[in-house]
């Protein structure tokens, strides 16, 4: 019996990894991101982070808990939906928005849809999505954006966004250089990659998301040619149209976006020719919102409308069988 080849049932593949593990790594590699929301936005940033935290899980445990099945806080998607649900509001907006944005993603973008598996759109971009609908002026007024405080300074000072800043800048004098608009600013393209800028508060330092991706991305749990096509559509796109490609990379939510919003496996493609077609419809839609569109940013709305095109892009992408034969016409 020993030597006998016993035939089971596919999938062969075994992996270590675990639903828990892999969220929990997830939110340790947020960590750098964290601090850097602390260091340049204040002890208010980690407030809002706290607040998106603690409603996702309530509510997580209080819908499992009525609906009589497993309650599975512990496995740390809750705590992610919070935690990039945290990342992408500004730093001055009530605390009590951030609660109800956060009830919204769990209740009826994640449990409505049966739970963790089974949702078609990101839960936190939906939470977004849905304060953005509800209270406009404080998702998009520059009254709630603020300068950062980079550790020096608890006092916070209304600023524009480099996007909002740029775009308006734009509409009244279309001829004038993007890298002029944002040094007359007192930015530069260092004070954008470190994340010493106004706007969402985790979104904003894309060094500390690149480190928490690069480690993502070894373990094998972001497949790299999301961010890479992504990002690289923006750049070819935005060069190709006469803008600043390496502002439009660095500005607004791009690299939270693409290192951690559109790598969701659960509203990703499962194939690397459809991760391909995903991230680059995701290039395409970003830059449309943001040269064409009424709002500074694209980057949500771009992820939330291809993902709803994900099922498709499955459907055309899986490859075929192994030793299938196409059958004989007549």
């Amino acid at each position: 019996m020993d030597k006998m080849l016993i035939v089971s049932a596919n999938p062969h593949i075994r992996d270590k990894s675990s639903i828990t593990k892999v969220m929990h790594t997830v939110n340790i590699t947020l960590l750098p991101a964290i601090f850097a929301s602390y260091w340049f936005f204040g002890f208010r940033a980690i407030l809002l982070i706290l607040v998106a935290i603690v409603s996702c899980v309530i509510t997580e445990a209080a819908i499992q808990k009525f609906r009589k099945k497993p309650v599975t806080v512990y496995d740390g998607s809750a705590i992610l939906t919070g935690i990039l649900l945290g990342f992408n509001v500004p730093a001055n907006i009530p605390w009590w928005i951030v609660m109800l944005g956060s009830i919204f993603a769990i209740a009826i973008a994640k449990q409505a849809f049966g739970g963790l598996g089974f949702n078609i759109f990101n839960p936190a971009l939906i939470g977004r999505a849905f304060m953005v609908a509800s209270w406009p002026v404080q998702m998009t007024s520059n009254a709630y954006w603020t300068q950062p405080y980079s550790g020096k300074t608890m006092d916070a000072i209304s600023s524009a966004t480099p996007l909002n800043l740029v775009k308006t800048a734009l509409k009244a004098y279309p001829n004038q250089e993007t890298i002029n608009i944002i040094k007359d600013a007192g930015v530069g393209y260092m004070d954008l990659f470190i994340g010493n800028v106004s706007g969402c508060i985790g979104e904003t330092s894309f060094l500390a998301l690149l480190a928490g991706v690069i480690v993502l991305i070894a373990l094998g749990i972001v497949n790299w040619r999301v961010p890479l096509f992504y990002i690289g559509t923006v750049f070819i796109l935005t060069w190709l149209m006469g803008y600043d490609p390496v502002f439009h990379i660095l500005a607004g939510g791009l690299a939270l976006g693409a290192f951690y919003m559109a790598t969701d496996m659960v509203t990703s493609p499962i194939t690397n020719k459809g991760n391909i077609i995903f991230a680059t419809g995701l290039g395409l839609l970003t830059v449309a919102i943001r040269i064409y569109g009424g709002y500074p940013e694209g980057v949500s709305y771009s992820i939330l409308l291809m993902n709803t095109a994900v099922p498709l892009i499955n459907k055309f992408t899986v490859p075929k069988k192994f030793g299938f034969v196409e059958p004989k016409r007549a």
